[in-house]
């Protein structure tokens, strides 16, 4: 009888291993069309933001050193008053940051607070990242907004004339889309990071940001394409003061 039940078990373990050898690829598959997705998805809420000329300033895109954009960012993912998404930075290339708009990294906000949010709707994130010193924090860390990296909310409008010097000086401008409606809005309080396994699974390959992003050790991938086009096309060159980017 224990001898019957023995065989019986490791057909049974057998059968589970079969099962989980065909299914691995798929599963990896799945993955990597979700990271794809989320490449793609923020690609269109830029192209979408950036072709309403009163939202982000282009003066100020032209003198960002990267651009995060977070797609969907929903309520209640770490409990309450909190919230988690996940998105992409792509920055211009060089040394820097004088180049053309590289390789996306893939990122992670966590901790928002989403008490702006109108009846728990999904919150699209644009972030302009305005300095070198900002691009080096996110590209080094996990980085507290208002602590480890000055942020903002960002000014609307066709130029950013008349903005505050608290803002002109901010590291970071950060810019909320909710049910259409567009705003600066502040990100205080809430954490960036690299989602290194997102990385992994969109590009193949164990790499960290500064990987992608500095050491271009990727190519564009296909999902990225019209992204990092648009970029190239809204915003061909960093206007900054040419001193910050020695």
């Amino acid at each position: 009888m224990l001898k019957m039940i023995k065989i019986k078990v490791r057909r049974v373990a057998a059968w589970f291993l079969t099962i989980c050898l065909f299914a691995a690829p798929a599963f990896a598959a799945a993955n990597d069309e979700k990271e794809e997705e989320r490449v793609k998805e923020s690609g269109q809420v830029l192209k979408e933001i950036l072709n309403v000329p009163d939202d982000i300033p282009q003066d100020l895109l032209d003198k960002a050193e990267c651009v995060v954009i977070l797609p969907s960012v929903k309520k209640g993912a770490l409990g309450v008053g909190g919230s988690y998404g996940r998105g992409v930075m792509v920055c211009r290339g060089g040394a820097h940051y004088t180049g053309p708009w590289g390789a996306p990294a893939l990122y992670a906000l966590e901790g928002v607070s989403i008490g702006f949010q109108l009846g728990g709707q999904a919150t699209d994130f644009v972030l302009l990242v305005m300095n070198q010193n900002g691009a080096r924090s996110l590209l080094s860390s996990k980085v507290k907004l208002g602590a480890d990296a000055s942020a903002a909310a960002g000014p609307k409008g066709r130029t950013a004339e008349g903005a505050t010097d608290v803002v002109m000086q901010a590291e970071i401008l950060s810019y909320s889309r909710n049910r259409g409606l567009f705003a600066g809005v502040s990100l205080e309080g809430s954490t960036l990071r690299s989602d290194g396994s997102a990385n992994e699974k969109l590009y193949g390959k164990k790499l960290d940001a500064k990987d992608i992003i500095v050491g271009h050790k990727v190519a564009i991938p296909a999902s990225a394409k019209e992204l990092v086009s648009l970029l190239n096309k809204k915003s061909p060159k960093n206007k900054s003061d040419p001193k910050s980017l020695q």
